[in-house]
């Protein structure tokens, strides 16, 4: 996909991995064929920097030691936004995770997110 993909600030990796996280878990809410409504409630305490700092105490033991790297470039990028509804570790944790996701997207590995993402759904359906 992208060859730079190690390259890229932080910030990048986050800004596209916001995105890439929000439709993964989107594509799997899908997959339970409720009404819409729900599916955007549920989506929406999923895709939350509170609930993604718990996606990714679930990830975190099966990461490589480069998704690991990635993800701490993520979580300690300095930010001037002030997290909505969560402290400012799970804010930081959040982008470490979208920072991770940002990566494995750009440089075509979307295999990899989505074995996560699957390890992240499984653990909150239980």
């Amino acid at each position: 996909m992208m060859d730079n993909a190690k390259q890229l600030s932080p910030s990048v990796l986050a800004f596209v991995g916001d995105g890439v996280y929000g439709l993964y878990v989107r594509t799997a809410l899908a997959k339970v064929n409720r009404p819409s409504g729900e599916l955007h409630k549920l989506s929406v305490e999923l895709v939350n920097a509170s609930a993604q700092a718990k996606a990714f105490k679930i990830i975190e033991p099966v990461l490589s030691e480069e998704e690991l790297s990635v993800f701490k470039r993520g979580r300690n990028f300095h930010t001037s936004t002030t997290p909505k509804n969560s402290s400012n570790a799970q804010y930081h944790i959040a982008t470490g995770l979208e920072t991770l996701f940002g990566f494995l997207y750009l440089s075509g590995n979307t295999k990899r997110a989505e074995e996560l993402l699957e390890l992240i759904m499984n653990s909150i359906q239980h």
